[in-house]
């Protein structure tokens, strides 16, 4: 049962009239708009009508003369104001919906969890983002105009032209449903062509940002040439889904053109006898005809407007996948909003965790007392990294369970459970701003003297200070303008600087050297005191003022010491040890 809600809570939130109904007030008035130019054009033929009889007959007075094409002028002048707030008005809610949609999508996404996102597609979530919404705008605000003039168009317009000519009228409603079945086969193959087009936008976008962000590595294997023939692989494949839609889309002109001139003809044929046997004025037939020119377009864009409310349908379909998703962690029912705090020592209790079938960690048990330092050591894959990723759920373990303080982890909102966690990870992200607002990206307000306070401990400052800019130094994309053991001391300087209750450093010293790293453990000692700290490292000299140290070997605690007790014991570390002090010896 509250799944089924659940369900009927995400579809309503996601139909579009949400997003469109919030602006009714516009609404109303790009309606009353599109009446007022409606009304307008059909009143033009009115005054042809009575200036082209009365010369034929002879008794138009010469200031009617004056007059009607004065008042034909103004009505002209009149339908063009109207005719500007018609259409500026509905592209505004175009544009008011695709903004609101893209920020309703893009907090969505943030809340989305690590193992959603492994998943998707970088490049096809940004075309989502941007193609895919804008063509949901164009629907929302071309629609809007083109549908609202359309009914009143041909509402308005049959009325007058039945009470021209009955005959005529029911000539070209003939034509309407003729017209409509032949673009409704265009539309529904509109929306798979341009599904398919959006597919092949969404690869093209995935190719380029991993070719961005990969450049060095292309450069360093030397495969421009390799990878220019995939780029133009997929642009040779996207040219030819876009010629396809067009050649539905365009196909649409020439089939409501003839029907258009098919009608037109039989007017002038039919009209004309009508004309002759004096059933109708001159003025009249002129005055149909005028009107049938203004249905013209309303006429051919019924094709057109068919073809874009299939492919915002389908555009709206994808973006509605993103929402639809749900992320596997969040606050849920078991969450007590009155904790505000993390305290308590840190408890593992048999925590499993499965991936695609595959057990990564086998019941790991270990109680942290809360101010510990511990360092956790161990053979590449052997789920060190995946072990600290728990404790700020960014995954949850699919058995036992993790407790601070005695309460489970998913009993804390995961905005005070991460708020009081600082994590600097083995691969640093840096963001394409400037140092200093990278280093304080976890605090409410920047604060400059936290930034150097943290910039010192981390052994950063004195390379800052040689930089031009100093901490307004833009260090590009992933922070691509610093050295690897430059980028790891920002994120060190990050996780630090928000003084977090709990401290996770994930092998963050691997590409520094031995006396920066010396250096760096002596600047955090302080720091260490009453702050839990789980301190991943291959390092001994890292490890070895560790309260305790935790050995894991795949997927499971094969020791658990101090560095004295574990270098007396064989195993991995004793082994690790050797190597390390026979490297140190040779060098």
């Amino acid at each position: 049962m509250d799944a089924m809600c659940e369900e009927q809570t995400i579809n309503k939130s996601l139909r579009l009239s949400r997003y469109v109904l919030k602006h009714w007030r516009k609404i109303l008035f790009g309606f009353a708009m599109s009446l007022l130019t409606v009304g307008f054009n059909l009143a033009m033929p009115y005054i042809t009508r009575y200036i082209i009889d009365g010369l034929t007959q002879g008794d138009l007075a010469l200031r009617h003369l004056i007059l009607l094409p004065a008042l034909y002028a103004l009505t002209s002048l009149l339908a063009a104001v109207t005719s500007f707030w018609m259409r500026h008005t509905p592209l505004r809610i175009g544009h008011a919906v695709e903004a609101d949609l893209r920020a309703d999508v893009f907090h969505h996404l943030t809340l989305m969890d690590r193992a959603w996102f492994r998943t998707q597609r970088t490049g096809d979530l940004m075309n989502r983002m941007s193609s895919d919404m804008r063509q949901v705008a164009m629907t929302v605000g071309q629609g809007l105009m083109q549908v609202c003039r359309m009914v009143f168009v041909f509402f308005f317009g049959f009325v007058i032209m039945f009470s021209i000519s009955a005959r005529l009228a029911w000539l070209m409603v003939l034509f309407v449903p003729v017209m409509s079945w032949s673009f409704s086969r265009f539309a529904r193959r509109t929306k798979q062509t341009h599904l398919a087009v959006q597919e092949e936008l969404s690869r093209m976008a995935g190719f380029s940002q991993e070719a961005f962000a990969g450049a060095q590595t292309i450069k360093s294997f030397a495969v421009e040439s390799r990878w220019k023939g995939l780029f133009c692989a997929l642009n040779d494949a996207l040219v030819g889904r876009n010629l396809a839609l067009a050649r539905v889309h365009e196909a649409i002109w020439p089939v409501a053109a003839f029907w258009l001139s098919a009608g037109s003809v039989m007017i002038l044929v039919v009209g004309g006898r009508s004309v002759i046997r004096g059933e109708m004025t001159l003025g009249q037939l002129v005055q149909f005809n005028q009107y049938l020119l203004y249905l013209q377009w309303p006429l051919l864009s019924l094709g057109w407007i068919l073809s874009l409310f299939q492919r915002g349908k389908a555009s709206w379909e994808r973006v509605g996948e993103v929402l639809k998703s749900r992320p596997s962690i969040g606050d849920g029912s078991r969450t007590d909003a009155s904790l505000e705090e993390v305290r308590g020592e840190l408890v593992f209790d048999r925590v499993g965790v499965t991936m695609e079938g595959q057990t990564l960690l086998h019941e790991v048990s270990l109680t942290v007392p809360e101010g510990a330092r511990v360092g956790i050591t161990g053979p590449t894959g052997s789920g060190k990294t995946l072990l600290v990723s728990l404790v700020p759920r960014l995954m949850d373990p699919a058995s036992g369970r993790i407790t601070i303080g005695g309460r489970d982890l998913r009993d804390y909102p995961l905005s005070v459970l991460r708020a009081q966690i600082g994590m600097a990870e083995q691969e640093a992200m840096l963001f394409s701003d400037t140092l200093g607002k990278n280093i304080a990206f976890g605090l409410n307000e920047h604060s400059e003297e936290k930034v150097l306070e943290a910039s010192g401990i981390a052994h950063l400052h004195g390379d800052v200070e040689a930089f031009p800019l100093r901490y307004e130094t833009m260090i590009g994309e992933r922070g691509v303008t610093l050295s690897g053991g430059q980028r790891q001391r920002a994120s060190i300087s990050r996780a630090i600087v928000r003084e977090p209750r709990i401290l996770i450093l994930d092998d963050v010293l691997a590409s520094v050297d031995t006396s920066t790293e010396a250096a760096i453990l002596e600047n955090m000692r302080p720091l260490f005191q009453g702050r839990t700290t789980l301190f991943v490292s291959h390092r001994v000299s890292t490890l070895r003022d560790m309260d305790f140290i935790v050995v894991l070997e795949a997927g499971r605690i094969t020791q658990q010491g101090t560095h004295g007790e574990l270098v007396r014991r064989d195993g991995y570390y004793k082994r690790l040890c050797e190597i390390q002090e026979l490297a140190a010896r040779v060098n």
